[in-house]
């Protein structure tokens, strides 16, 4: 069977047409210069004051939470300090969005608890609108296994809820014959219970009420919004919602995505706040196999909701006992979104619950962290201090920085020039095209992912003019040892790239992995040199292997390369074959 033929000019055609796609983007987005960090450009600082005399350990937990947030994709460098008692947050780039981003700082990452009223796989008064239903298995939060007080609260709570149940349909059954006695219902009316309740008063009683019976309004609302497979409410018209997470007002939220699905709610206002929470953590329960989420309730009243007189713990033990055998849901809302929403599976009395099911490691302690650190730990005042400032480093730095990789750049080719020849052209055409494809990918990341390009990642860049020199230095020597056992230019290019290749994707590995190391475990702006070594190495492997090894190809087809012309770079000469026979090893 014949072997394929390379068409190397196919390849390069194929990859100036992936450039030109990438310079179409970068059109469509109208932004030609791209993002600059602090250290260039300059941007907004936001001081946080915090109120009392918090602990250093809160302080730095709450820095830990604000960079989190602010940095997103991790690749936009803000600076966030603590300084004292306050917390210092520098963001690159203009100051356009201060409010949003004065807002995402100062959030409280707010963790509330509510009561579901409907939910897509179990619509109950909403199934008007209701679909198939996602069949999603809910979790079962229960007392942990050491809360005896509990199990005998949940035997004794069935059997009132077994007593109440009677009792309920013999009142109704005795109210049913009164009314039919005298008065006959109003057309159109429906079925309601006979006394008031105070259904959406903020207590745990009236939210309980309200769960089993939301007002229209709330299920018109929950009707009007559906989710997307990535977990955003949007309205009829595919349009984001923006809904406040107002603890006095009932929410419709999505669940987090699980496995391409996120199913969405109706839920009551607020019961618990996450500042009540006072522990969260994941483990497996001694003599089982599965992992759970471990919660604890405190039952600090001057904390609970002011509607109420009793604390978290106290709702707790209310909702559970409610709630328990009934199939109804307890959902956790972080920033307006479900982060879980678990069956009662027993009462609850001293704050100390499980929740369990299809949990692994990662899903348990990720889902026990959003817990434990969802709100920030420590207040801050009202009207904190924002202000613009100037670039951290002078004009004259960067202009250092650029001269001395321009300098650089030009070394390089001048000694392939020298060396290599003809071959040489390979090496700077290269170089410029990979030049090309890292301005286009980094003005597309300042766009998309929010990459601001600060001196550190300049130095990354600048790095990578090495990384893809060497990678031209392998291949041409492997071409050369090739040519040297007496094989043509055409067989040599295929035979060295086959051994070239191995070597190169050994290095650029190895590359990967260190610049991968800083990005995950670094901050600031160590991060972000990470980030542009990565990219200018998978850059480099792109270059060299559908720019750099098809050009070659492609002039192997010419006599100049393949007959060994004297500034090819592939002459008897220069391959060290003609040398003089004193020198061959005949003489001592």
């Amino acid at each position: 069977m014949a072997s394929r033929r390379h068409r190397p000019g196919r390849t390069l055609v194929v990859f100036f047409l992936g450039v030109a796609i990438c310079y179409g983007l970068v059109a469509l987005t109208g932004t030609w210069k791209p993002a600059l960090g602090l250290d260039l450009e300059g941007g907004t600082r936001i001081t946080l004051i915090a109120t009392g005399s918090p602990s250093q350990e809160n302080l730095d937990e709450a820095r830990r939470i604000i960079d989190e947030r602010v940095n997103g994709s991790g690749v936009t460098e803000a600076s966030v300090t603590t300084q004292g008692n306050n917390i210092v947050v520098e963001v690159p780039g203009s100051t356009e969005n201060r409010n949003q981003l004065q807002e995402t700082v100062e959030r409280q990452a707010q963790l509330r608890f509510r009561l579901v009223a409907c939910a897509e796989s179990d619509p109950g008064p909403c199934a008007t609108s209701a679909g198939p239903g996602l069949g999603r298995a809910p979790l079962s939060l229960a007392p942990d296994g050491n809360d005896k007080k509990a199990k005998k609260a949940e035997k004794a709570a069935q059997a009132e809820a077994t007593d109440e149940a009677t009792d309920e349909a013999t009142d109704e059954a005795t109210a049913t014959a009164t009314d039919g006695a005298t008065d006959a219902p109003a057309e159109g009316a429906t079925d309601a219970p006979a006394e008031k309740t105070t259904a959406g008063d903020g207590t745990a009683e009236g939210e309980i009420a309200w769960s089993r019976n939301p007002d229209p309004a709330s299920i018109e609302k929950y009707n009007s919004f559906t989710c997307t497979a990535d977990g955003i409410l949007v309205d009829d018209q595919g349009a984001p919602a923006d809904l406040k997470d107002d603890p006095d007002k009932p929410l419709v939220a999505c669940h987090e995505p699980q496995d391409g699905q996120s199913e969405k709610y109706l839920l009551s206002r607020s019961v618990i706040e996450g500042t009540e929470l006072n522990d969260s953590s994941a483990g497996i329960p001694q003599g089982q196999i599965s992992w759970v989420v471990n919660l604890e309730m405190g039952n600090d009243k001057s904390k609970a909701n002011p509607k109420g007189s009793t604390g978290a713990k106290d709702d707790f033990a209310t909702v559970s006992r409610a709630f328990v055998g009934t199939g109804e849901q307890f959902a956790i809302v972080l920033d307006g979104q479900v982060i879980s929403a678990p069956r009662m599976d027993g009462v609850i009395t001293d704050g100390r619950s499980q929740i369990s099911g299809d949990f692994n490691e990662a899903s348990a302690t990720s889902l026990a962290t959003s817990l434990k650190y969802g709100a920030l730990p420590i207040a801050f005042e009202k009207q904190p201090s924002v202000e613009e400032i100037g670039p951290s480093l002078a004009g004259n730095q960067l202009r250092a920085g650029l001269t001395a990789g321009a300098f650089g750049l030009a070394l390089v080719m001048l000694y392939c020039l020298i060396y290599y020849r003809g071959l040489g052209a390979v090496v700077v055409a290269s170089l410029f095209v990979a030049a090309a494809i890292t301005y286009a990918m980094v003005l597309l990341l300042g766009e998309t992912a929010g990459f601001t390009l600060t001196l550190p990642g300049i130095a990354g860049l600048i790095i990578a003019v090495g990384i893809v020199a060497d990678s031209f230095v392998i291949y041409f020597e492997r071409i050369r040892d090739e040519m040297r056992e007496g094989k043509s230019m055409r067989v040599a290019v295929e035979t060295g790239w086959a051994r070239a290749r191995v070597t190169r994707m050994a290095a650029n590995t190895v590359s990967l992995l260190s610049a991968a190391v800083l990005y995950i475990f670094a901050t600031g702006a160590v991060k972000g040199f990470g980030f542009a070594l990565g990219l200018s190495t998978l850059i480099d492997l792109a270059v060299l292997f559908w720019f750099t090894k098809p050009m070659v190809s492609w002039l192997a087809q010419f006599r100049f390369f393949n007959s060994g012309h004297k500034l090819s770079g592939l002459s008897r000469e220069t391959l060290g074959l003609d040398v003089p026979a004193e020198y061959a090893g005949g003489k001592a």
